[in-house]
């Protein structure tokens, strides 16, 4: 606990720092010997980390998720094109212990859900959270991501997360993208248009 508080102290002022995209930190700080990416902040937002419609909240994510996430985009796992665009470089020099302690930090954020899903469709896609659908195959999604979508281990909150991010997100698996996120390009492809929308609409609204 005492080494995540110190690095959340280190993190808070470096996201109200400007200066290039990484930067040499001095020795003591909680990212010795490993460039740290200085501007999370222009996509996932300047308010503790609660993220913008194409870019996710991190607020209240899981750690080992982000660790993973991290990983994927170092080895262009996770091939979207805002992936590409952004985070391929971003993290293309972060170490292991500075994946983790960003981790810790954005992980340690209180969430807010972003509430920016269609509010009548959030009936239909708690049902389909919750129930799944059993005429495409398709279980329910609290297996992998519980009951009130706070994830597992290092399996992603959906909680809370932009509509649009979400739908983007499902789309892309439909798409071709991050293949080998099984077994969501599976699940993805099984969904309609409609149920992708109130999908992405419920989990907007959970915080």
């Amino acid at each position: 606990m005492k080494h995540i508080s110190s690095g959340i102290a280190a993190l808070a002022l470096f996201f109200c720092s400007a200066g290039p995209l990484f930067a040499q930190t001095p020795p003591g700080r909680i990212f010795p010997d490993e460039p740290l990416p200085k501007n999370c902040t222009w996509c996932h937002g300047t308010n503790s980390a609660q993220g913008f419609s194409t870019a996710p909240r991190l607020a209240g994510q899981r750690t080992s998720y982000i660790e993973k996430e991290i990983g994927a985009f170092h080895e262009h796992i996770r091939d979207n094109p805002n992936s590409k665009k952004y985070m391929w470089n971003a993290v293309g020099d972060l170490g292991p212990s500075a994946a983790r302690d960003l981790a810790a930090y954005f992980s340690a954020q209180p969430p807010r859900a972003a509430e920016d899903g269609n509010r009548d469709l959030v009936a239909a896609g708690r049902q389909i959270y919750q129930e799944g659908i059993a005429e495409t195959n398709i279980v329910t999604c609290t297996v992998c991501h519980g009951p009130n979508a706070e994830g597992i281990r290092d399996i992603p909150r959906l909680g809370g997360l932009s509509y649009y991010y979400l739908k983007r997100r499902l789309e892309q698996w439909n798409e071709g993208y991050h293949a080998a996120a099984a077994p969501m390009p599976q699940v993805a492809r099984a969904l309609s248009a409609n149920e992708i929308e109130a999908l992405a609409s419920y989990l907007s609204f959970i915080e």
